[in-house]
């Protein structure tokens, strides 16, 4: 269901609604995100986002590094990106599925996967994880982002702001809670803690950096370092 939301009716236009309705607060996380992960950047890096969308958060990270590129699952959401960086600092987009991405081993610097595409996608989270970090060069980072249990309220006031705009179904309050928010039309938004993501980096063989986020995101940051055995 959340997929089809996505790629169907979550997407270009509408895609870029969610973010002109978003309140002060959730601006202020959407951009300590973008912050967050422009600080892990180097000028030169090789940079892949996960579910680009229209290219929202590209545009900026193109801004210091002109070797990005973005995958996402919405033909629309992608020719609206195409069209929108005309004449802006140059990027890459595809259609592509993050759990089979169409890059050799190797071929990025830092992978980024945000604002809860992790759960978002309503992929296997291991296996986008493990993906994620095959495209990654040795010592390449990974950064995966859900959202800080301590920004419940003003993630849920977004996505009813949402509902409200029929941008979303009608919120299941009998359902939500405890980080999870359901539509009566099936949709269903979830969320990953602490002991979650570092159990999953754990699985890979691998050490998590965890970090909370301007008291609105949990990122988790995986470093590729040694042997590939699991790919």
């Amino acid at each position: 269901m959340a997929r089809a939301y996505y790629q169907e009716k979550l997407s270009a236009e509408r895609l870029k609604r969610v973010y002109e309705i978003a309140s002060p607060r959730v601006r202020q996380y959407l951009q300590a995100e973008i912050d967050f992960v422009l600080g892990q950047m180097a000028p030169g890096d090789r940079v892949l986002e996960l579910g680009c969308g229209y290219g929202r958060v590209l545009d900026r990270l193109a801004e210091k590094s002109q070797k990005v590129f973005g995958i996402d699952t919405s033909p629309a959401s992608l020719e609206m990106g195409n069209k929108r960086h005309q004449g802006r600092p140059p990027y890459g987009l595809a259609a592509m599925d993050a759990l089979q991405l169409g890059f050799c081993q190797g071929s990025f610097d830092l992978v980024v996967c945000i604002q809860n595409g992790i759960s978002a996608f309503q992929v296997d989270p291991l296996a986008l994880m493990r993906e994620a970090l095959r495209v990654i060069r040795h010592s390449g980072l990974a950064l995966f982002s859900s959202y800080a249990e301590s920004f419940w309220a003003e993630r849920l006031g977004w996505f009813q702001a949402q509902a409200d705009e029929g941008l979303l179904g009608k919120i299941d309050k009998r359902r939500t809670g405890n980080g999870v928010i359901v539509c009566e039309d099936g949709f269903r938004a979830t969320t990953m803690g602490p002991t979650e993501f570092a159990e999953l980096v754990h699985f890979l063989g691998f050490e998590p950096v965890i970090t909370e986020v301007d008291g609105s995101s949990l990122f988790c940051g995986v470093r590729r370092w040694g042997s590939t055995h699991f790919f």
